[in-house]
């Protein structure tokens, strides 16, 4: 039986030793993630370890840049020059820095704004639509979406029933503006927000970004043990030249 101690192994032990189904390993070979398998006289695939490392590469990289992402990065290293596939890992890393980094600017802005006082407050300290966009520098129809999914929900005007944003609401927006620029999406922020908005905890807010960092450093982890297994790729690969 092809095993690992052999060197030599059938599509039932990739998938065993991956983690994942015979047909999804079927399917990382005809997308080109695995380089070109050889068969047996009577049809049989053969896998070596170069395959079982490509394999374990893309299952990590799926976990940190989404499956679509890793199978272009793990199908690089078999089929252009390494600076080019190398390229598309810096990348990767690249973009999770700068979602680390605006992470920690919202968790700065995010500590500020909850700080602000909002009490003793008048009428005519409100904003329209148009001056809290320019204030936050987004466009009105963005405030009119954060509405939409009742993030941020303003005040009407008595008179005219345009949006007015009172302080409080200006401090909503501010803090989903930060968010959203940290990377949280609209599902998530719509469960935070009603939430904060009843209870004004700063808390709440520090727990919604530490689990985005807490998610950006597993994805990072999943990069460093997907760059392991290219690295083993490399070498197989820098030995058959």
């Amino acid at each position: 039986m092809p095993s690992l101690k052999s060197g030599e192994m059938r599509t039932a032990d990739v998938a065993r030793h991956v983690g994942c189904s015979v047909q999804q390993v079927r399917n990382l070979e005809r997308d080109g993630v695995l380089p070109p398998v050889t068969r047996t006289a009577t049809g049989y695939r053969i896998y070596t370890e170069v395959h079982l490392h490509s394999a374990r590469a893309y299952r990590a990289l799926a976990a940190g840049v989404g499956p679509v992402e890793a199978k272009k990065i793990t199908r690089a290293f078999h089929q252009v020059p390494i600076a080019q596939a190398l390229a598309l890992l810096d990348t990767a890393h690249a973009r999770l820095d700068a979602e680390r980094a605006a992470l920690r600017q919202a968790e700065e802005a995010a500590q500020a704004i909850s700080s602000e006082p909002i009490e003793d407050v008048h009428a005519s300290d409100s904003m329209s639509v148009c001056e809290l966009a320019a204030a936050l520098g987004v466009r009105p129809s963005t405030l009119r979406h954060w509405h939409a999914e009742a993030l941020v929900i303003p005040d009407r005007d008595s008179v005219r029933g345009t949006r007015r944003y009172t302080p409080a609401q200006v401090r909503d927006a501010r803090i989903v503006h930060q968010l959203r620029k940290a990377g949280y999406r609209i599902t998530p922020l719509r469960a935070l927000m009603p939430q904060l908005r009843r209870t004004r905890r700063s808390q709440d807010v520090v727990a919604a970004l530490a689990a985005r960092d807490a998610s950006i450093t597993a994805r990072s982890r999943a990069l460093l043990d997907g760059a392991t297994a290219l690295s083993a790729v490399l070498s197989i690969h820098s030995q058959t030249v």
